[in-house]
C-alpha cells in the first residue's frame, strides 16, 4: 500500500514505522505546517495514494476527509473529539462515494475487550444487586476525558443494563492509558480491565484498518472491522 499520514506526532510516526516494517510505502506526511493548506491544496498532495490515516486533531477532520474524498482516497480516521460533526462527515462521504473507518480506539485488543464488556453486561443485567461504573486514566497530555473509549463502553452497556453507567476519569503524570468495567455489590466485585503498554497495538489497529478500507464504499466503525475477520476465525 502507498500510505499518506495525516498528523506525524508520536501515533503517526509509529504508524509510518510499522507500515515501512510491513513493506509498505509512506508516500506523504503531512504535519502541523501544513495546517493551513485549503482542502483543494490536501486533495492534490493526496490524490494517487491507496489510503490515508488521520491522527491529527478533531477540528481538523472535518477538512481531512473533504479532502480525502475529492482525492478519491479512503481515510482511517484515528484522531478524537470530532464527535459533533460525524453527521457532517457521512454526508461527505455519502456524496462523493467515499469510504471511511473510524474508531474510538483502534487497539485490537480494546475492541476485543468491548466484546467481553457487552456479554459481562448481558450476563449482569437481570441482577439488580450490582451497579455498573467505568473507571479510566490516562497520562495528564490527554486532552479529552472522558476518553472516546469509555463513552463508547458506556454506550455499549447502556444497550443491555437499564440503569446510568458512571465514568470516573483521571489525568496524572504518565498513566497508561487504562479502561475498567466494575459491576459491584454488597457481597462481592467484579472487574473486568484494559490496560495499553504502549502505542503500538493502535498503529498496528490503524494499518489493519488500512489494509480492509481499500476498495469499499462507505462509512464503517473500526469494530466492523474485527468483527468481520473474528467471524473468519
Amino acid at each position: 500500500m502507498k500510505l499518506a499520514l495525516i498528523g506525524f506526532g508520536a501515533m503517526g510516526k509509529l504508524v509510518a514505522e510499522l507500515a515501512r516494517t510491513g513493506g509498505n510505502e509512506v508516500g506523504l506526511t503531512l504535519t502541523s505546517r501544513d495546517a493551513e493548506k485549503d482542502v483543494a491544496q490536501l486533495a492534490t498532495a493526496l490524490s494517487g495514494h491507496d489510503v490515508a490515516i488521520d491522527f491529527s486533531v478533531g477540528p481538523a477532520v472535518l477538512r481531512n476527509v473533504e479532502a480525502c474524498v475529492r482525492a478519491g482516497v479512503p481515510l482511517v480516521e484515528g484522531a478524537t473529539g470530532w464527535q459533533d460533526k460525524q453527521a457532517d462527515v457521512r454526508r461527505l462521504i455519502e456524496e462523493h462515494d467515499g469510504a471511511l473507518v473510524f474508531g474510538a480506539n483502534f487497539s485490537i485488543g480494546v475492541n476485543v475487550f468491548y466484546r467481553m464488556v457487552d456479554h459481562a453486561a448481558s450476563l449482569m443485567a437481570g441482577l439488580d444487586q450490582y451497579e455498573a461504573f467505568i473507571q479510566e486514566e490516562h497520562h495528564s497530555r490527554k486532552r479529552d476525558a472522558p476518553s472516546g473509549t469509555a463513552l463508547k463502553l458506556k454506550e455499549r452497556m447502556a444497550e443491555r443494563i437499564n440503569r446510568e453507567v458512571p465514568i470516573a476519569s483521571t489525568r496524572a503524570g504518565h498513566i497508561p492509558g487504562t479502561h475498567r468495567v466494575g459491576f459491584d455489590s454488597a457481597a462481592d466485585q467484579i472487574v473486568l480491565t484494559h490496560m495499553a503498554r504502549s502505542r503500538e497495538g493502535f498503529a498496528a489497529g490503524a494499518l489493519l484498518a488500512a489494509r480492509w478500507i481499500v476498495g469499499r464504499k462507505g462509512v464503517y466503525e473500526f469494530s466492523e472491522v474485527i468483527d468481520e475477520i473474528l467471524k473468519k476465525q
